[in-house]
Formats: C-alpha cells, sequence, structure tokens
C-alpha cells in the first residue's frame, strides 16, 4: 500500500531494507539504523521469507511489508513506488554494512553535489579481507570493467548494495530488473542519464555466522552479464550495432577479396558460393547499422522526454 502522506509530512530519510530470510542479522541492521538515524523511517520489504525476518524486523520498530514477487529487483521497484522521503538509502539485511557510513552517504546528496551515493567497499581493501566466496571479486571486477569500456565511466565498485539517492532520482527511476541485477541498473541508467555520482569508501564487514547469502555467483552473475548487454542495446543501440556491422563488414572482406582477386586475374567468378556468401555479410552489416541509426534516432527522443519528465520533477518535489 502507497504512502498517503502529504508533502509537508513526508520523512527526510527512508532506509529501504529489502530482505528474504535474514532473521539471524535483520534485528541488528534495524537497530544499528535507529541510533545513528533516529529520526528516519525503516521500512523492511519480506520478500517471501520462511523465517522470522518480518516479525522481528516488526518488534525492533520497522515499518514491515510484504513483496510477494520473488527477486530483490521487485522488491526495489515496489518500495521506490511505495515509499515518500526527501533521501532514500537502500541496504541489505545481511548486515555487512556499516549503518555509520549512513550519514558520508547522504553528504553528498544534502550538499546538491550527487544525486546518487554508492557505498565503495573495494577501495580500502576489506571486501576482499572479509569476502570468501569465490569468484565474487572477479564478477564485481568484470562488470566494472564492461562498464567502463561500453560507457566510459570507472566505478570502483558496482555491485555494492548499499546506495543512497534523492528524491527525484528515486521517482524517476525505471526499474526493470527482477532480481540481482538491479545494482547493475542503477549504476548503469546513472550513468547513462548523467545522473552525479560519488562513491563514498565504506567497511566491509562478512556475514555473520549462520547467515546465508542468497546470491548465487554464476546463475546471477550470467544475469548481471545478460543486464549489461540488455541496456547497452537499449541506450547505445548505434554503438552496439555499429560494432555488430562492422564485424559482418570484415567477415564479408573475408569471403570477398579472394573472389574480387580471382576475377582480376582472369575475369570469371568460378567461386559463385563464396561471392554471394560476401554480399551477403555485407548486406546484413548494411541492415544492422540502419537499425543502428534508426533506434539511435528513437532513443535521442525518449532521452528528451526521460529530461523533461525529470525537470517536471524537480518542480512536483521542490528539490532544485
Amino acid at each position: 500500500m502507497a504512502d498517503t502522506t502529504v508533502e509537508g509530512a513526508i520523512k527526510d530519510v527512508a532506509v529501504l531494507i529489502p530482505c528474504y530470510n535474514e532473521a539471524v542479522t535483520i534485528a541488528k541492521v534495524i537497530d544499528d539504523f535507529k541510533r545513528v538515524l533516529p529520526d528516519a523511517d525503516i521500512y523492511v520489504y519480506d520478500n517471501n521469507s520462511t523465517d522470522d525476518t518480518g516479525k522481528i524486523a516488526a518488534e525492533h520498530g520497522a515499518i514491515v511489508r510484504t513483496e510477494t514477487r520473488q527477486g530483490k529487483g521487485n522488491v526495489v521497484r515496489q518500495m521506490l513506488r511505495d515509499i515518500d522521503a526527501h533521501y532514500y538509502i537502500m541496504v541489505d539485511g545481511d548486515d555487512t554494512y556499516p549503518a555509520e557510513a549512513a550519514v558520508d552517504l547522504l553528504k553528498p546528496l544534502r550538499a546538491g553535489q550527487a544525486d546518487m551515493t554508492v557505498g565503495d567497499r573495494l577501495s580500502n581493501g576489506t571486501y576482499g579481507q572479509e569476502n570468501d566466496r569465490a569468484f565474487h571479486g572477479f564478477g564485481n571486477n568484470l562488470v566494472r570493467f564492461l562498464i567502463k569500456l561500453i560507457y566510459g565511466f570507472e566505478f570502483h565498485d558496482v555491485m555494492t548494495g548499499y546506495r543512497a539517492f534523492n528524491r527525484v532520482f528515486a521517482k524517476t527511476m525505471p526499474v526493470l530488473s527482477p532480481g540481482f541485477e538491479i545494482e547493475t541498473e542503477l549504476s548503469i541508467h546513472a550513468v547513462d542519464k548523467r545522473w552525479r555520482i560519488t562513491e563514498v569508501p565504506i567497511d566491509y564487514r562478512d556475514r555473520p555466522e549462520g547467515s546465508e547469502s542468497k546470491l548465487s555467483t554464476f546463475s546471477d552473475g550470467f544475469k548481471v552479464l545478460l543486464t549489461i548487454m540488455s541496456l547497452f542495446k537499449d541506450y547505445r543501440p548505434l554503438a552496439l550495432f555499429s560494432w555488430i556491422s562492422l564485424v559482418f563488414f570484415v567477415l564479408g572482406l573475408i569471403a570477398g577479396i579472394p573472389v574480387i582477386v580471382e576475377y582480376a586475374q582472369i575475369g570469371l567468378v568460378p567461386r559463385l558460393p563464396s561471392a554471394l556468401l560476401a554480399v551477403a555479410l555485407v548486406f546484413v552489416g548494411f541492415m544492422s547499422l540502419a537499425c543502428g541509426l534508426i533506434l539511435d534516432t528513437t532513443v535521442k527522443g525518449y532521452r528528451k522526454e526521460y529530461e523533461l519528465d525529470v525537470t517536471s520533477a524537480y518542480e512536483r518535489y521542490h528539490r532544485m
């Protein structure tokens, strides 16, 4: 159920905690944030937990709601729809992120220097020291490399679940990812739409004994890579289809140059299948380039509409 508070009653800060089976840690997470941000509203969205996550969260003073659509992305989408606040802090319920860092995450937002702040676990080395799960560091580095290669922005930590953003960013963020791809989507959206991003180094601690990660290194990692490519197609189609067309042009040249050389030497085309293949590959290359140009025009139109929506959101929420 969405909040019905009027503008004057909107909380300054809302802490968003998506949860699935975090009974071991949720009490401490809530207590820590109530101590650090005593005036903030703390929301726990229980994503079909089979333990007492929701019950424990309510007992410790959180506003508890249920999201039946499984997946972190689905939870975050509903949170941003339901909850009104001037600033949002999104954090996992596994007690791996220090509540004390929330103050530093909020500072650039309050100063008007950032629209989204990112809790960077990697710069100070605590993630590497605490996290012993194989391939997690490699996966983070791979995603960082791909985002830098495709979008030209270098994150130090793109997979962190500890972030903060202002109201306009939250209310204009189109969440499409259903699961753990949400962090990648938030990062790419912020880069593509030229939101101001500030990374804040934070300490990281591994999950306490008895708490288990819900992240599958390989299946969720594959979904993240698919999300990157899907958003690349959606946000920068001309770049993507230009690369595809270049591949087909090169393949066409590889198939066609021997045919051209033979024709120049003997005036005949003895290898007709190779000639037809070369023409087909070049034709597909031109078609790919044409698709990229058409989609790029469509995306530019969407960008203009989005910028107008953001301007309207600033006026509506009085956060100029």
